[in-house]
């Protein structure tokens, strides 16, 4: 997908929603489980109850990885579904990938070619060469962890080296990557305050962001910083709109809690 794709149904919609698909079958409603593929199930029920709310679908691949091949056929048939009846939906692997470049490249195969994910969630610790094959895919759009949302986030990303915070120094230097135009970045909505610093490196780029809702983060203030010309943010969440309710009226209390977020989203967009 385009770039400009993603901005036409961010206006369309009036919604910067990304939800999570991070489905725990500990948590699923006890109903479900009678499905034949519970996983796949509940996130159909999800996506056709939200799909006019969201503009991205973010599975984290953990989740799926967790139950096998089962889990695997299981996020194979959500993202064909996905693909298939909502084509317009920015599609993203929450897969946390990064390796040496041949293995970046099979990596990137399998998220881009065969699943046909619009988009990866990469760990740039390993460098230029372990992100780039990602980037020479056409349309495809790599996501690079640049400031995350959880507490350990302090032990390396922020700290200085030759004066300046890692999380810098890896939003400087990848932009000199080659087809950098199709970076995005993970930075986390608990860090509201940062996101001055990081539009005046990236002023441009389209930026993930995790941690509203369940984890605190505050969408008012994220988008006070972050928002950019193009809107430039996808508003990431999960737990707070998938486990909305437990019972069998799940997708419709999902739907609600999407609401709430899209009409604040809406009326943010409307004062800009």
């Amino acid at each position: 997908m385009k770039t400009s794709q993603l901005v036409d149904q961010i206006l369309k919609k009036k919604s910067f929603l990304c939800i999570g698909l991070d489905v725990d079958l500990n948590k699923i409603p006890k109903h479900v489980l009678e499905k034949e593929d519970p996983i796949f199930e509940f996130n159909k029920a999800i996506i056709d109850a939200t799909h006019h709310l969201a503009v991205a679908y973010k599975p984290n691949i953990a989740f799926y990885e967790a139950y096998g091949i089962k889990g695997w056929n299981s996020l194979a048939k959500t993202i064909d579904y996905l693909n298939v009846n909502y084509p317009e939906v920015f599609t993203i692997a929450d897969a946390k990938r990064g390796d040496i470049g041949n293995t970046s490249t099979m990596y990137a195969k399998a998220f881009f070619e065969d699943l046909e994910f619009d988009s990866i969630t990469i760990a740039p610790y390993m460098g230029k060469d372990s992100v780039e094959p990602f980037l020479a895919f056409e349309n495809k759009h790599t996501i690079v962890l640049a400031l995350t949302s959880n507490q350990g986030a302090f032990d390396f990303q922020t700290k200085k080296t030759e004066g300046k915070e890692l999380y810098k120094q890896v939003l400087e230097i990848s932009k000199s990557w080659k087809n950098s135009e199709n970076l995005m970045y993970v930075v986390g909505a608990t860090k509201a305050e940062y996101f001055t610093d990081i539009r005046k490196i990236v002023p441009d780029s389209f930026l993930l962001v995790p941690g509203v809702g369940a984890q605190g983060g505050d969408l008012k203030e994220v988008c006070k910083y972050g928002l950019n010309d193009q809107i430039g943010l996808l508003i990431n969440s999960s737990r707070g709109i998938i486990y909305a309710s437990n019972s069998e009226d799940y997708a419709r209390a999902a739907a609600a809690k999407a609401l709430e977020l899209q009409e604040e989203m809406k009326l943010i967009l409307e004062k800009r």
